[in-house]
This record gives C-alpha cells, structure tokens and sequence, in this order.
C-alpha cells in the first residue's frame, strides 16, 4: 500500500503511524459526517483503531450508527475507535483550574488515555482558592508530566510549576471575562512564567498537549542513550 490515499477531499496519511509513532488524528470541526465517516474507515482498515476530534453531539450520534464499537465523549467531543496497544510507563497528571475548563482538560486527558498514558486528573484547583490544589501537593509531586489547563489569567500553571521538577505543559483556555480576549490574556501569561520547565500549547489545544505528554513518556519507555561526551 502506498503511504497514503487520495479520496480527493482528504489525503489520508498511512505512514504517520511509521513515522512518528501514533496513526493520523482526524479533525472533525468543518468535516461532514459523510467525509469523517469515509476517512475512519480507511484509518480502521490500516491501523484497527481511530480518534476524532472536535465532534460534535449530532455527528457522533450518526458515526456511532456506522461503527457501533466507537464512544464518543460529549465533555471532549472526541470520538474513539479500537484501543491503545502500547502502555507506556509513568503518569500523567492532567490539572484544571475550574469545571468551566473540563472541555479542554479532557481533550488532553482521553488523548493521551488512548495513546498509551496513565492519566490522573485533579480538577476544580484553581488559584482563587490555592488550598484545593496544596491539598493534593504530594499527588502532584509525584506525576511524571502535568498537563495544567486555565483560563481567566491564566495562573495554575506557574504555580504548578514551581512545586515539582516534571515537565509543565500549560494549556490556556477561551474561558474568561472581556479582558480575557477570548484566552490571549492567558496564552501571554503562560508565555511570560517565571516558571521554570513550563511549555504552553495554543489556546484550548488540549489534544496538542496530551499528545506532547505522552511524546515525553514514550520517549522515557524506550530509554536513551546515557553516554557523557567530554570535550
């Protein structure tokens, strides 16, 4: 079979899984039922599993018609074929500030679940009440990459950030007040951390930072090369 098939509307990609670990993801916002429908059934027939994403109630409802065996999540709006078939080591953490941001928190939590990850969730942590998220300071310390959701000004993650020596990825959120301009406000405020370690994906990008955490336990199963150059 050649890398990928031309359907004319969509190039469905059959070597992403060769090249960089993990099959092609479909966005489904702006694609029909129909074309979401015809390229999950070129990604089963090659891979055995599938995610959607951004799916809305309507379309999942018709795509699970057509395949019985999928779940859809309306919190995430993801839509799941097949399951993972790696399990990597270590433990995910994915951390919001408030329920309004659960929407994102569970895009990244369900993307990294079926990639292969552990995944812990604490939510409802935000910084307005800071004893909630010290509460669970052991729990957090001990997770090998956090995934820390906000919106408003953005400022779990720093502080997240200065209690464990993992990996900080910060997603912000569209959820906020008029200054909040639509969650740039905490996309500039995660940018701008003092934190150290922290790396921040775009706003409400909760499926880019599930996938980036499960790159870095991936890469922690399978072990590197150890050896100090001096020169």
């Amino acid at each position: 079979m050649e890398s990928f098939e031309d359907l004319g509307f969509s190039k469905v990609d059959f070597d992403r899984e060769k090249r960089q670990g993990f099959p092609e993801v479909i966005y489904g916002e702006g694609k029909t039922t129909e074309q979401i429908k015809i390229i999950m059934s070129k990604l089963i027939e090659e891979h055995g599993k599938v995610m959607v994403t951004r799916v809305d109630k309507e379309k999942g409802q018709a795509l699970m018609e057509v395949f019985p065996l999928a779940k859809y999540d309306a919190t995430s709006r993801i839509l799941l074929y097949g399951a993972p078939t790696q399990q990597f080591g270590g433990e995910v953490m994915v951390l919001c500030a408030g329920t309004s941001d659960l929407f994102v928190a569970e895009e990244a939590a369900i993307t990294a679940t079926w990639m292969g990850c552990k995944v812990n969730r604490l939510y409802d942590v935000g910084v307005a009440g800071i004893d909630r998220l010290l509460a669970y300071r052991d729990e957090i310390q001990k997770a090998s990459v956090l995934i820390v959701v906000a919106g408003m000004e953005g400022a779990l993650p720093s502080v997240v950030g200065g209690l464990v020596q993992r990996p900080v990825i910060a997603v912000p959120t569209s959820v906020g007040y008029g200054a909040h301009l639509q969650g740039l406000t905490p996309l500039l405020a995660m940018l701008s951390s003092c934190a150290s370690g922290m790396s921040v994906v775009n706003i409400d990008n909760g499926f880019g930072a599930g996938y980036q955490a499960t790159l870095i336990l991936k890469l922690a199963s399978e072990g590197v090369n150890n050896e100090v150059i001096i020169s």
